[in-house]
Formats: structure tokens, C-alpha cells, sequence
């Protein structure tokens, strides 16, 4: 407690005062090694006389200025390393070549010259100690981390894993007691720490107490990882993650980068690799639009675009923080990537076709990507009226503007509740789906006003597409984001049905996905994904327990970690989700995306209809509201029918 103390006051001190102490250290480490030299060398235990004295006074006097020179005072004892050791055996070189020079040219008497090889010898080792001393007493007390350290296997004993222990040896948040080879035969020991077998895993863990295993193998494909994943998930361990090998090769391992597992591993699939020829089509050289520029999957397509070097990106969003960030992240990338990107951010409301006109007059867009909705299933169920108002009639402004600045393409981000809806955001999801395949079907049309008027019949151009997907891995409202934090405050897990099951899919594969089907869109299509099977909600509250080192607490195991809660389906919520309204989907060029096939409603009709349904949202008329989306969407079942199909 007490050498905690003072190292405390000692890292409080300024940096003069640090490097004030750390050259008055120095200039004693120098008088003490000429006296250890006379000792070794005439075995003289007395104080100096007469021109003895010259050798103690001249130490110092070469040490100091020499190590100010090769910057030996500017390091950070608590971090130092072999390059600081390398300065330090380079700088008392320098020191020793002059020290012995001057003793072999003035000749003093009483002073053997053998004495300016044994002093600047002493001089290292006094030195270098110091320095080492310095290290491992000040490293486990100069961070915040006090707690009691964990226990450490790293499962990789390659490079990335030998940098990673040696990263953690300073920061001592972690003890690495072990390290984890996937060949048995390459057993052995790396500075000091041993290298076991998978068979020797799990004893391992029982019998040196390991808290966390840290996988260290970047290199690793998809499955085999998924494959090690599901391996550990069954030891009482925290599982964590490196970055990739790039963040590596920048030298940027430390204990910041040791990070919860990547949502792909939750997932528990490989993600879908894009066409990068798809990528490019809508985007290379050409003005972009995206609205929801700032949400989860907007952000996302924004990033994934600007890679693809169009001429500009137009970021549309209402709120301005959100905003404010995308737009200072995206201007940060194209300046560190050298990308010649112009990024334009603008504040606006899809519920404003004015404005949103006069945004697609200025900029002339060629492809819009329409993600700005309202998506949360229980905040639209209560707030029905504006979900109708932003969902289905802000995506029919924003495609009546796209379609009078002749845009080449208007992409609509959709989602799978849009099938056989059960509340009323996936009701009005495909309400906006039916608004964009009927306007696909015309050539020529015109719009009601809100006064009840026809617009002059307007020219379409436009290829209107939409994409449908599941859940989003990560995205703001998915379970991922609220299990972790439920987790880290000890629970429980809540989990609103035992068997309610999702499809699921991450981010950066939603704004591919989004990208890669807007290339295609031939006028109408509804594209979806083929995301594989369905992923119970329960099994991944417990997978992202067991991975977190946790145990489940139920009647099977009463004296468990955590336990989950069944909350019961919330509003509006079913148990199964789907793709497809129809069972006939049509493949396209790329082997995981589907074009469905699903039913339509003509303009003449939908757009009367359309009116109604503004008027009734407008008076905040639920009932009428409701009636009518339960005539016009399939599947759709308000009031207390969401228990699944």
C-alpha cells in the first residue's frame, strides 16, 4: 500500500519536476559507479584525494549533457522498452569513448586509466537498472485500472498474440498465464509463458483460474472461427476479441483494442461478401443522396458509398446532432483516404415536400437512398398518426421529388416486418413499398395536392426499387446494444417470448445489400436476402451470456450468473418473421439476393386511397387509420392479433 503511495505522488509530480529528479538520480548513479570503479580497481574505500577527484567531478559533467542530447530524459520511464534500453546503451557509449579519452590524455596521478572502461560499464548497469526498477514499479499503478487483474489465455500464439501479451504486460490490466497453440506439436513457451494444447484448455482455466481468453488469430476465416466460438462458449469464460490484421500491422495493439466479440460472431454465419462491380454502378462519379443520413443504416450507406468515389454526397437528415456527427466522420475519412468526395450536409424533414424539391432541383441527385423512418415497433404503435405521415407519405415526397429532378434511381430501405404486418411500422413500411411499385408502374402520372387538386402530369424516369431485410445486428433499438448493457449491470436479460425468433444481419451487410440491389432495380423490384435461418432470440441472450463468462440462472442451475426474464410480446409484436408475402422468389446475378414477386396496387387506385389516409393521419383519426391499412395490406391484423401466424 505504501509503494503505491509514492509512486502515486511521484507520477503527480509536473514533467520538470520528473526530469529534475531523474537527472539528480543520474549524477548520483555517476559518483556512485566511479566509486565502485576505484573500489573494483585498487580496492580503495576512502573519499578521494587530491587528483582523484577529477574523475568523480568529470561523470556527471559528460553524463548529463550527453543524455539531454540523445533525448534519454524525454522518455517515459513506466513505458519503456528495448528501444529506450538500445538509447541508453548508445548514449553511455558516446559517454565511455569520452570519459576514456579524457582520462588517457590528462594522465592523473592516482587515477588508472583502466579506470574509463570499468566506470562507464558500472555507469550501464546503475543506469539501466534504474530505469527497469522504474518500470515495473510505476506501470501497475500509473493507469486507472486498480482493480484486481484478470487471468488471461490467449488463444494464438503467432505474432499477434506475442504482441498482444507484451502490450498487456505494461498496461496490467490482464496477467497472460497461458498461451493456446491450434497444433499440439508446437508446444512449448514464449518469454516465459507456456503454450498448451487444446486438450489442455479447459484444465488450464480450472487450474490457474483464467477469467478471459483473448483471441489473437486476425488471420482466421469466418467459419473457423465460428467454429473455435462455438467451442468456448461452454467454459466459464469471458471471450474477447482482437481487430484486424491491418490495425495490427499499424502498431496499434494495446489494451484498448481487446473489444467484445465482432457482431458476426453473434450472428453465427459468415456475412455475405459484395459485388464489387454492383457496388460501383450507381455510385462512381455521380451526385448521391441519402436520407436518414445519420441513423444506423443511413450512416452505414454513406460509408460504404463514399468509398466508391461519387462526384457528391448529399446528407439529408432532421436531426441535427446526428448529422453534425455523420458529416465531420465522413470528412475526416475522405481526408485521411485522399478521397475527392464533396460531402454536403443538409438539415431537412422528409415530411416537407418543399423543401425536399428544392433540395433535388439544386443538387440534381442521381441516385436517392430513402432510409429516414420511423422504426421502433412500440413507439409507432403508440404514435400511429406519425408514423403513417413520415413513413409512407415522407418516402412518396421524397419520390415525387426525385422523380421531377429525373433522378436515375430511388432506392427504399424496407424491412421484413413489412410482411403480413402484425403493427403498424411494418404496416406502413409496406404501404411505402405499394406507393413506390405503383408509381414504377406509370410513365406519366400526377399527384394530389393536400387541397384535393391534381399536380401537372409529371414525366417518370425514375427506377424505383426497395429492399427488405431483417434485423439489424448493432443498429439503435436492436437487442444486441440492449443485452450488453443488461449484461454489464448483472441482469437480468429480458426477452419478451421463449420463442420468438428473428432473422438478422449486420449492419455493413444491410448497406451492401441496399447498394448492390439498387444496381439492379429494373422498376418495382422488392429485393430481399437470403439471410439463412432464423435466430432465436433466447439462444443468442444465452450465447452472449456464456461469452461474456457468465452462467445462466434458472431451475436447472439455481446458483447461475444472470438470469433471463420472459416480459411477454410487447404491442404490435410477433413471434416469426418473413421475407416474402409471396413463395415464388426470382434469383438475380447475385446468389444471396432474391427479387420477390408480390401483389400491387395501380396508381388510380392507391393514390384517392392515399388521400384518406393523409386526412385521417392528419386528424390523428387511429381508427379510420387503421381500417384502411388493414384493407390495402395484406396480412395486416391490428388490435390484439400479434401473437405470430
Amino acid at each position: 500500500m505504501a509503494a503505491n503511495t509514492y509512486s502515486q505522488k511521484l507520477l503527480s509530480l509536473s514533467r520538470g519536476n520528473k526530469r529534475a529528479l531523474v537527472v539528480t538520480l543520474d549524477v548520483v548513479l555517476a559518483l556512485v559507479s566511479v566509486w565502485l570503479a576505484f573500489y573494483l580497481r585498487i580496492d580503495q574505500t576512502k573519499l578521494p584525494v587530491h587528483q582523484q577527484i577529477y574523475p568523480y567531478a568529470l561523470a556527471p559533467l559528460l553524463a548529463v549533457p550527453i543524455f539531454i542530447a540523445l533525448g534519454l530524459y524525454r522518455a517515459i520511464f513506466r513505458y519503456t522498452g528495448l528501444a529506450a534500453m538500445l538509447a541508453i546503451v548508445k548514449a553511455i557509449t558516446v559517454y565511455g569513448c569520452l570519459y576514456f579519452a579524457v582520462l588517457f590524455t590528462f594522465n592523473w596521478n592516482d587515477v588508472p586509466r583502466s579506470l574509463g572502461l570499468i566506470q562507464p560499464l558500472l555507469f550501464l548497469i546503475l543506469v539501466g537498472g534504474s530505469r527497469a526498477f522504474a518500470r515495473f514499479w510505476l506501470a501497475g499503478t500509473s493507469g486507472k485500472v486498480m482493480r484486481e487483474r484478470g487471468r488471461l489465455l490467449i488463444y494464438g500464439a503467432g505474432e499477434a498474440g506475442v504482441q498482444t501479451a507484451t502490450a498487456l504486460a505494461v498496461s496490467r490490466q490482464f496477467s497472460c498465464k497461458v498461451y493456446r497453440r491450434r497444433r499440439h506439436q508446437n508446444q512449448g513457451s514464449i518469454n516465459g509463458t507456456k503454450i498448451i494444447g487444446l486438450q489442455d484448455v479447459a484444465t488450464a482455466i480450472e487450474r490457474l483460474g483464467i477469467t478471459d481468453i483473448l483471441l489473437a488469430i486476425p488471420s482466421l476465416g469466418r467459419s473457423q472461427r465460428n467454429d473455435i466460438i462455438s467451442k468456448l462458449r461452454v467454459l466459464p469464460v469471458h471471450v474477447r476479441t482482437l481487430p484486424g490484421m491491418g490495425d495490427l500491422a499499424a502498431g496499434r495493439v494495446t489494451v484498448q483494442d481487446i473489444q467484445e466479440l465482432d457482431l458476426e460472431d453473434l450472428l453465427g454465419r459468415a456475412p455475405i461478401p459484395p459485388d464489387r462491380s454492383l457496388l460501383a454502378r450507381n455510385l462512381s462519379g455521380k451526385v448521391v443522396l441519402v436520407t436518414g443520413a445519420g441513423g444506423s443504416i443511413g450512416s452505414e450507406l454513406c460509408r460504404k458509398i463514399i468509398l466508391e468515389k461519387p462526384k457528391q454526397l448529399v446528407l439529408l437528415e432532421h436531426g441535427e446532432f446526428a448529422l453534425y456527427s455523420i458529416h465531420g466522420e465522413l470528412s475526416g475519412l475522405c481526408k485521411e483516404l485522399e478521397l475527392p468526395v464533396d460531402i454536403v450536409p443538409l438539415l431537412a424533414s422528409v415530411g416537407n415536400f418543399g423543401r425536399l424539391k428544392e433540395i433535388c432541383q439544386t443538387y440534381l441527385p442521381s441516385t436517392v437512398y430513402h432510409a429516414a423512418a420511423y422504426k421502433h415497433v412500440p413507439l409507432v404503435e403508440s404514435n400511429p398518426s406519425e408514423g403513417v405521415l413520415n413513413n409512407v407519405f415522407g418516402t412518396l415526397n421524397m419520390a415525387r421529388a426525385a422523380m421531377a429532378s429525373k433522378a436515375s434511381h430511388f432506392v427504399l430501405i424496407s424491412t421484413d416486418k413489412a410482411v403480413r404486418p402484425t403493427n403498424v411500422m411494418g404496416a406502413t413500411k409496406r404501404m411505402a413499398e405499394l406507393v413506390l411499385q405503383a408509381l414504377a408502374s406509370r410513365q406519366r402520372l400526377s399527384f394530389y395536392q393536400p387541397d384535393g387538386t391534381l399536380s401537372p402530369e409529371l414525366e417518370n424516369t425514375t427506377t424505383f426499387s426497395m429492399v427488405r431485410f431483417g434485423n439489424v445486428l448493432g443498429s439503435s433499438g436492436s437487442v444486441v446494444p440492449l443485452f450488453r448493457k443488461q449484461l454489464l449491470n448483472g441482469g437480468p436479460i429480458t426477452v419478451t417470448h421463449a420463442d420468438v425468433t428473428r432473422y438478422f444481419m449486420t449492419i455493413p451487410e444491410a448497406a451492401q445489400l441496399v447498394l448492390q440491389a439498387g444496381a439492379m432495380a429494373e422498376g418495382g423490384d422488392v429485393f430481399v436476402l437470403d439471410m439463412g435461418e432464423p435466430v432465436k432470440i433466447l439462444d443468442l441472450a444465452k450465447r452472449m451470456a456464456q461469452l461474456s463468462g457468465q452462467t445462466i440462472r434458472d431451475s436447472q442451475n439455481p446458483n447461475g450468473d444472470i438470469e433471463i426474464t420472459i416480459m411477454g410480446l410487447r404491442p404490435g409484436e410477433k413471434l416469426y418473421e418473413e421475407l416474402l408475402i409471396g413463395n415464388d422468389p426470382k434469383p438475380t446475378v447475385h446468389p444471396r439476393i432474391m427479387k420477390a414477386n408480390e401483389d400491387t396496387v395501380p396508381w388510380d387506385i392507391l393514390a384517392p386511397l392515399l388521400i384518406k389516409l393523409r386526412h385521417a393521419a392528419v386528424q390523428n383519426d387511429t381508427d379510420a387509420l387503421k381500417l384502411i391499412l388493414t384493407q390495402w395490406v395484406q396480412g395486416y391484423a391490428p388490435a390484439s392479433h400479434f401473437e405470430g401466424h
